[in-house]
Order: C-alpha cells, then sequence, then structure tokens
C-alpha cells in the first residue's frame, strides 16, 4: 500500500530542530511598532494565536504590537498584503499550509511566491484533522464505515470546509487509503459544513480537529479518527487512523513569517522571542485551550520543520491534479 503521508518526517525534524538553542534576544530591538497580520476572521483559532502573542510579546519588545486581519481568499489576501508591504515596515504574517504551500501549487497566480517573498520567523502550533458523522449515523468506527462503504462504494461523499483545502487533500488521501474514490464536497467554511453534518445531511466530513471537537463533545457529531500518530490529549477515547488499520497520519501548522526584506538581525530577534513566549506554561495552556499543540521553535528550526512539512503535501498535491486557472 502506497504510504500517501506519515508524520515520521516531520516528528523527526521537529525532534531535531527543537532542541536546538534559541537564537540569543540581543539584537538591536525593533524600531517601531510591530503589526501580525492575519488571514482569517476575528475569535478563529489562528486570530486567537495572534493575539495571544501579541499581547506577550509587546512585553518584550517595548512596542506597540496590534493584530491586522485581512481576510478573503483563504488566506491569501493577507499573503499578498505582506508582499506588497513597504520595506522597512515591522510586520509579521501568521500563516497556514493552505497560504504557504497549497495556494502557490493550485493557483496559476496566487499574487506571491511562498518561498522567495517571506522568511519563516517561528512555528506557533500544530493541529490534526479528524473524520466525522453525524451522532445519529450507525457507523461507530473506521472498520464499521471501510465495511459500508464496500456495500455502498458511491455513497462516499466527504464534506470539507474549503475546496482546495487541507481537509480536501487529506480526504482524497483517505480515500486511497483505503481504496475508495471519495466525492468531495467543498463548503463555504466550517460552519455550513458542520450543520449539515449535525443534520445529517452529510454523510461524512474531514476538517481540523479543534473545529469539530467541540461538537463532538456536545454529542451533535461522532468523530471517528483522528490524524495524528499518537492519540490527541483532549479525545483519547478517540484512535488515530493508525489505530484504526488505515496507514495515513498529517497535521497541520500556524507560523509566523516576515516579509523577505526584513532583516536577519530583526528575524532572529522574533523568532527567539516568540518561541520564548511560547514555552511559558500560561501560554501553552492558552493555545491547548483551542484544542491547538503549542510549537516552539526559533526561526533557524522553523525554516527546517518547513521544509520537512512541504516535502509531505507537495506531492499529494500535484498528485491530485487540483489547480485553479483564474
Amino acid at each position: 500500500m502506497r504510504k500517501w503521508m506519515t508524520g515520521a518526517l516531520v516528528a523527526t525534524a521537529l525532534a531535531a530542530v527543537a532542541v536546538a538553542p534559541l537564537a540569543c534576544a540581543q539584537q538591536a530591538p525593533l524600531d517601531g511598532p510591530l503589526t501580525i497580520v492575519v488571514g482569517y476572521p476575528p475569535g478563529g483559532s489562528s486570530d486567537r494565536i495572534a493575539r495571544l502573542v501579541a499581547d506577550r510579546l509587546k512585553d518584550r519588545l517595548g512596542v506597540s504590537v496590534v493584530v491586522e486581519n485581512k481576510t478573503g481568499a483563504g488566506g491569501r489576501i493577507a499573503a499578498q498584503g505582506l508582499h506588497a508591504a513597504p520595506a522597512g515596515q515591522n510586520v509579521l504574517m501568521l500563516a497556514n499550509p493552505a497560504v504557504m504551500v497549497v495556494a502557490p501549487l493550485v493557483y496559476a497566480q496566487p499574487g506571491y511566491d511562498a518561498q522567495r517573498d517571506f522568511t519563516p520567523v517561528s512555528l506557533a502550533s500544530r493541529y490534526k484533522f479528524a473524520l466525522a458523522v453525524p451522532a445519529s449515523s450507525p457507523i461507530k468506527d473506521v472498520a464499521a464505515l471501510r465495511q459500508w462503504l464496500r456495500a455502498n462504494p458511491k455513497q462516499f461523499t466527504v464534506g470539507v470546509p474549503a475546496t482546495g483545502s487541507l481537509p480536501h487533500f487529506f480526504a482524497l488521501m483517505l480515500g486511497r487509503e483505503i481504496k475508495q474514490e471519495p466525492e468531495v464536497v467543498g463548503y463555504r467554511g466550517s460552519a455550513p459544513l458542520i450543520s449539515e453534518l449535525i443534520g445529517g445531511i452529510l454523510p461524512q466530513g474531514i476538517d481540523t480537529l479543534d473545529t469539530l471537537l467541540p461538537q463532538h463533545r456536545a454529542g451533535k457529531i461522532r468523530i471517528l479518527a483522528t490524524s495524528g500518530d499518537t492519540r490527541d490529549a483532549d479525545l483519547k477515547e478517540v484512535p488515530t487512523f493508525k489505530e484504526s488499520g488505515v496507514d495515513l497520519a498529517a497535521d497541520g501548522w500556524n507560523a509566523f513569517f516576515a516579509p523577505a526584506a526584513m532583516p536577519q538581525a530583526k528575524i532572529d530577534r522574533l523568532g527567539a522571542d516568540i518561541a520564548a513566549i511560547l514555552r511559558e506554561p500560561a501560554m501553552q495552556d492558552a493555545v491547548r485551550g483551542v484544542f491547538l499543540e503549542p510549537v516552539s521553535m526559533d526561526a533557524a528550526g522553523t525554516a527546517a520543520a518547513l521544509t520537512a512539512y512541504r516535502k509531505q503535501w507537495e506531492p499529494v498535491v500535484r498528485a491530485s491534479g487540483f489547480t485553479v486557472t483564474q
């Protein structure tokens, strides 16, 4: 069976770089206010992490730190804005693989070159994916789903929060692993996806674990499996895909990026400070409070880890054949 994805590569990279010494925070401080751009609406997990870090970062830097939400186009508006930022402006962006890995592969004109135009500053968090069914579904686990699909192969309809999103590609990987072709239905965000999943209109859905977990806990949906190499600490009763007999593991991430023109001294200072903030017990508790895994890593370590992530995701995205010409 072809291994479309495994978390071992990233786990090894993270383990190797996590122990690297943080850059010394002795570089010259920023010469003015710092803006952190988020490509998603206020209140979401990305926005909350950005604001948690911003609140602590202003104390460490001694300057004003504000979060600005530039929503639209799945986060690409924010990336385009960062690319166009005036030279010398103190600005960072909190982004995820949809913006930095997937969009440059599937859009003919994303409006930026992810590897040329931006420099990694610090990882902030990782997140898992999950497969869920309505609470009313008779399917209780992945084994039962596979058995049902063998008898009903044309009923493998999987909802995802957006076409071309990481859950979309994870659904395709799942289909290849269990040798069933899914009909992937893209929604305009997680809210309508979850609504139709709760209502029983949608038989299966895949989204990030932090999005699905509250509804699972409320008894409105049932999570069948999660995408980590080990069970999630907040969901110990639910097995991983690997434990369920499907050789599949994956995760996503949130990371801070700077414009490529930002001086390396500033990048190193910001990366060291953000990594230090994310090591604080209170901050780790706050990040876990939104069902994400905090990651503390400086700029050099982040660059190495993101290279490993790209090696995982790019072949999957390319193999899907999914493209957007507009």
